[in-house]
């Protein structure tokens, strides 16, 4: 018999996020999160998503061992403000019984319903920055730290149970000596001459921060027309400069101003932390953190986080700008792939920004959608 729990304190939410470390205790592409800050971030006190989300947690038990978990969620700017009547779920983990997915959906269903939703749409998070979409192919590929892994059989579940395809996203790599270095500095110079602007390079965090605020202002321009899009808070970007800024390294950001300083496109990138995080396997003392730092230090293969531009400079090559700088930086540390974060598979712009890198796409992934009747 399968039965639902709802978490309620602390301990129950670690056994939450401990739940897929037993599910793919042996699978070597899974990438473990960093447990206490998976724990911190359900927690209403310490995440400030909360101001403007609720969210529900369940696990499912068989012969009382746990043997699913999901997330319940409600963005209420989206339901609200952009009149969008989403019931969100994530964090879903299952074995391999159709049943089990079954009861947790329906759960899901029934807080939707109760919330006068009209569809459940997921695997998602609370926003754009979270993880999102089910692995529906590359499943011999080790995950990065800003994506779920999961087996194969989640499709199959999901569309046994009436979900159908709501957005698909590509996740695609290059080699870092695809990119044309002599191209890039020609063509850098001549857009930064044409539309007076001027790239910035940092050394140290310090100096970035000042220019936070003002990155996801300009994320909010670029990204606001995408149909996921729902705007990201004040709080919810402190939150983000606490969490990430500090830990990336600061000549891994990169940004552009025009004549009057004022930041115009930007973007971020990070060491692979895929390998690091197996190896820490969800903890940061007293090794993890080393394993982190190594990483951040010395890994060869980067992925590309965020990158975004103001729309009266899109379409005018400033991206040129960006891989110059990029060029430059990665050249000495002997950089040699390149990931990309899931794109959703009809952003057509995003497909034209990496064209001359020649990418592969290795895996795809999908939300899934079903109405609430």
């Amino acid at each position: 018999m399968i039965t639902l729990k709802e978490i309620t304190t602390e301990k129950e939410m670690k056994q939450f996020v401990l739940f897929p470390f037993s599910l793919y205790k042996n699978n070597s592409y899974w990438v473990p999160p960093i447990i206490k800050d998976e724990v911190d971030n359900f927690n209403p006190k310490k995440n400030p998503v909360f101001k403007n989300a609720t969210a529900q947690f369940f696990v499912a038990l068989k012969n009382g061992q746990i043997v699913g978990r999901i997330a319940a969620i409600i963005n209420w700017y989206e339901v609200e403000k952009q009149l969008i009547k989403k019931m969100r779920f994530g964090w879903f983990d299952v074995i391999d019984d159709i049943e089990v997915t079954k009861i947790l959906l329906e759960k899901v269903k029934e807080i939707g319903k109760k919330n006068n939703l009209t569809f459940l749409e997921g695997p998602v998070g609370f926003n754009n920055l979270d993880k999102t979409g089910v692995l529906i192919d590359g499943f011999n590929h080790i995950g990065t730290m800003i994506t779920w892994y999961n087996f194969p059989y989640y499709k199959d579940h999901l569309e046994q149970l009436g979900f159908v395809k709501e957005k698909e996203y590509l996740e695609s790599k290059f080699s870092f000596k695809n990119v044309d270095a002599v191209y890039y500095d020609r063509v850098s110079k001549i857009i930064q001459k044409r539309f007076q602007l001027k790239p910035l390079d940092f050394t140290r965090t310090k100096e970035i921060m000042p220019y936070v605020d003002e990155m996801f202002k300009v994320f909010d321009k670029s990204y606001s027309k995408l149909s996921t899009y729902v705007p990201i808070s004040d709080a919810q970007i402190a939150f983000f400069k606490k969490k990430y800024i500090s830990f990336i390294n600061p000549e891994y950001i990169k940004f552009v101003v025009d004549k009057n300083h004022k930041l115009i496109a930007f973007a971020i990138v990070m060491p692979s932390f895929s390998e690091a995080l197996q190896k820490a396997k969800g903890k940061l003392f007293p090794f993890g953190l080393f394993h982190l730092l190594k990483a951040r230090k010395h890994a060869q293969d980067v992925t590309f986080y965020l990158i975004g531009v103001t729309p009266e400079y899109q379409n005018k090559g400033v991206h040129a700008i960006i891989f110059d700088q990029y060029t430059k930086t990665f050249t000495p540390l002997g950089i040699k792939n390149c990931i990309r974060t899931p794109e959703l598979e009809d952003n057509l712009a995003i497909k034209k920004l990496w064209e001359n890198f020649n990418p592969q796409t290795h895996k795809k992934r999908r939300t899934y959608r079903k109405n609430i009747d």
